[in-house]
């Protein structure tokens, strides 16, 4: 049986037979890395809002909702039910193909998984709204959509913590059915906080800093369930007694919500408990779909755990149709990083600051989810509606999105500074601090254009960065593991540019380059990143916003300056020193590098292009200083420019680096020119030299590494044979490094080869477990490495070359 409603999901979904699954899942690469396994689902909630995710087996599995701190746990008792009853027979499921394994809600009954030959329903995905879709088991229709208020160019609604979940029956049968949904939630007020308010920081096995995380699981004392209602909505408020104003991280409320309706009947249980058998509201649920409507509003006493039930129950009579709605919001207004170093939320600045708004937001929710929903469609419509994407492209260039809802992310309430807040995205979840530089470099597109504003004040945030300094001496991760003499640096010099905006546990936006795998003060690509991504935010949003460029300009000029001194030979390009010094720091480049000396020279056009617009809009003294700055860049690129194909060009290709004597083809070789000609510079390298790199990339590093199955592999001898079988990141698949070679393919011409490069990445994350947590890397054995990761965004790079 097929829901007659099904025609309105987009035909370009990720989707996947419910609770079927997988054979042979990606695993990881590491052990020390975080593999959750594949079920995953698409993530429920605003930007820096906490979020919530729900896997194609019905789970609630994955809490965000602590800015920057993971948490994978099904949590069987936040659920939907449904009771259904024909008047002779009647059925009932928790809806969620996978039951408690620790004995836990024994009287429920939980919905029938799909096998490979009989399907029970079908799981939907694309961000923001996912699907499922009951079959064969109901004799109504019944689909439940569910989204947050999330669209392009907005800043309000795209901030609230809020998911909503509308429900649609249908009775396709001739006799009246009797049908009631039921979402219980459990009162999580005052578990997302960190319980180590000063947690260590050691050095994990792969070099990489990591802290403990304690979140407050479970803790319940002093917590309380209160019904609410008005002449609309019904629902139930979780809160917690003894919160003070300011609130602190963890504490506000928590809401669970529906409609009232003409046609249905609500019913609560405001008291029940998760850990127990669940017959509180089972029984008469699973009877007659009601609930016995009770209340009881007192706290929680130690060790007791507290759940809430509404339901809704209504007769479709034969050929009818309804819709509900839930919604569950949270209110929880504070971030906290260090110790007592606290950020408001975005969303407080539409809901206050108290963190007594959960029911305001869900009803807000209730009222306008139509609304919203029409204006997701209508940001989404252009682009799916396009005959020459194809749906496997539509599909991951939405999907792909979920990281900046679920990638530990970060939006601070408006200050005069920033007058729509800071944001931030983690670079993954193994690597767990913000905004890696040289990763957003292709990671930020899907930002950048959905999202301009944010997008500029990530990068007001590094121009602040650039000047600072801390000489605290830390030790670096990978020269600990290779026994170097010396194994401390600095952490941050002055006219560096940071690697990353700081991390959860210190003080992000402030304390910058958390990460110390290696000495990012000493790597030669986050100065020409910063300058290319500067002037690329300003030439694609408009090309209007002046004062951006300006705000950016000193931080320019530092950071330029700073990066010249690695031109230890001074023929004009900073050298690479041997140790992994730049984005591929698992890899050793020597000398004049192709990947970051290309990047030099497109930053130089990029800031000569910067200087002329300065220039142009601001006269006198100001001016005269820039045309002295512009001309000290034309000469450091005159002079770059030829050393550049001297040192590196081979007749097809261009080398590694002049030092090493590598024949290696790397994959990323030219990602100065595709900045370059993205951001309308002169080419850095002539076009028929492009070509034949690009011609020879595509043949070694993917139609000869496993015969294209994979992608792209960062570097390999042109025959597709690895240089040292035992190498690390040259060997690996990166997925934002091969949507930045799509993108680059298309820009020279080769749609068809960058499509052919782009489905193989896709196919190995959708079909085989890695959905919704993509990571950096895969390998031809069926591993990866750093899931959640920011570069795969770089999707995004790739439409906005298709659509130029």
């Amino acid at each position: 049986m097929t829901n007659q409603n099904s025609h309105e999901i987009p035909s370009c979904t990720w989707n996947r037979p419910i609770g079927l699954g997988w054979d042979k899942p990606y695993t990881v690469r590491y052990a020390s890395n975080l593999d959750d396994g594949p079920w995953h689902g698409m993530p429920l909630g605003g930007f820096g809002a906490g979020c919530i995710g729900r896997s194609s087996r019905g789970d609630f599995n994955l809490w965000h909702i602590d800015g920057g701190e993971h948490i994978f746990k099904n949590v069987p008792s936040c659920q939907f039910s449904v009771f259904e009853s024909n008047g002779t027979t009647s059925q009932v499921y928790a809806l969620s193909t996978q039951s408690p394994e620790d004995g836990s809600l024994q009287t429920w009954q939980w919905y029938p998984a799909s096998s490979e030959s009989t399907s029970t329903g079908t799981y939907h995905a694309l961000y923001p709204r996912s699907w499922f879709v009951y079959e064969n088991v109901f004799q109504a229709e019944l689909t439940c959509e569910q989204f947050s208020p999330i669209w392009a160019d907005n800043y309000q609604e795209t901030s609230y913590p809020v998911a909503v979940f509308l429900w649609k029956a249908h009775n396709p049968s001739n006799v009246p059915i009797t049908l009631s949904i039921m979402l219980t939630w459990e009162n999580m007020a005052g578990w997302f906080t960190n319980a180590l308010k000063s947690p260590e920081v050691k050095i994990r096995d792969d070099g990489s800093p990591v802290y403990e995380y304690q979140p407050r699981w479970g803790e319940s004392q002093g917590n309380y369930n209160q019904l609410v209602e008005n002449s609309l909505h019904f629902g139930c408020v979780f809160g917690r007694v003894g919160i003070t104003e300011p609130v602190q991280e963890g504490d506000g409320s928590w809401c669970i919500a529906t409609v009232k309706h003409p046609q249905v009947e609500v019913f609560h249980h405001s008291k029940w408990h998760p850990d127990g058998t669940g017959e509180e509201v089972w029984q008469s649920f699973a009877s007659d779909g009601s609930l016995p409507n009770y209340l009881d509003t007192n706290p929680a006493v130690e060790n007791q755990q507290l759940g809430s039930a509404i339901a809704v129950r209504f007769t479709l009579q034969p050929g009818e149709t309804l819709e509900i709605p839930f919604v569950l919001a949270w209110d929880l207004p504070v971030t906290e990083f260090a110790a007592g170093v606290n950020y408001y939320r975005r969303y407080t600045d539409f809901f206050g600051k108290n963190g007594n708004h959960a029911w305001e937001i869900a009803t807000t929710a209730l009222d306008n989810y139509q609304t919203w929903r029409s204006q997701i469609q209508s940001w989404q419509a252009p682009i799916l509606n396009r005959e020459d994407l194809p749906d496997w492209f539509k599909m991951a260039l939405f999907n792909e999105l979920y990281d900046l809802t679920s990638g530990g992310t970060l939006w601070s309430a408006a200050s005069e500074l920033d007058p729509i807040g800071q944001f931030a995205v983690l670079e993954c979840l193994d690597y767990r601090w913000y905004e890696s530089l040289d990763v957003r470099l292709y990671g930020s597109f899907g930002l950048l254009l959905l999202f301009p504003e944010l997008e500029k004040s990530v990068m007001r945030a590094f121009g602040r960065a650039i000047p600072q300094s801390d000489d605290h001496q830390r030790i670096i991760g990978y020269y600990y593991t290779i026994g170097a003499d010396t194994t401390t640096a600095a952490r941050k010099v002055a006219g560096a540019t940071p690697h990353d905006l700081g991390a959860p546990n210190e003080h992000v936006w402030e304390k910058t380059n958390y990460t110390c795998y290696q000495d990012c003060n000493l790597w030669k690509d986050l100065s020409s990143d910063f300058v290319l991504q500067v002037y690329r935010d300003y030439l694609l949003t408009g090309a209007d916003d002046v004062e951006f460029l300006a705000d950016c300009w000193d931080a320019i000029v530092q950071t330029l300056d700073y990066l010249k001194t690695f031109d230890k030979d001074g023929d004009g390009i900073p050298e690479n020193s041997g140790a992994p010094d730049q984005t591929f720091d698992d890899w050793r480049l020597q000398g004049v590098s192709a990947y970051c000396g290309g990047l030099w020279l497109a930053a130089l056009e990029a800031a000569i292009a910067i200087s002329d617009i300065l220039i142009t809009n601001r006269q006198g003294a100001e001016g005269a200083e820039k045309e002295k700055q512009k001309f000290i860049y034309e000469g450091w690129l005159a002079q770059s420019r030829p050393i550049y194909e001297e040192k590196l060009w081979n007749g097809q290709y261009y080398r590694l680096d002049s030092g090493s004597g590598s024949a290696v083809v790397m994959a990323d070789q030219l990602c100065g020119q595709f900045y370059a000609r993205l951001l309308e510079l002169p080419d850095i390298v002539p076009s028929d030299r492009a070509l034949s790199t690009l011609k020879t990339v595509y043949d070694a590093c993917f139609l000869k590494f496993q015969n294209g199955e994979f992608g792209a592999a960062n570097g390999v001898l042109p025959d597709g044979s690895p240089e040292n079988p035992k190498a690390t990141h040259p060997l690996e698949v990166w997925t934002g490094i091969n949507f930045g070679l799509a993108a680059f393919l298309v820009q020279m011409g080769m749609q068809d080869e960058a499509l052919r490069v782009t489905q193989a990445v896709v196919q190995q994350i959708y079909n085989n477990g890695l959905q919704f947590r993509t990571p950096e890397a895969i390998t031809a054995a069926g591993t990866f490495r750093a899931s959640t990761y920011l570069r795969a965004m770089a999707i995004w790079g790739i439409y906005l070359v298709m659509s130029k």
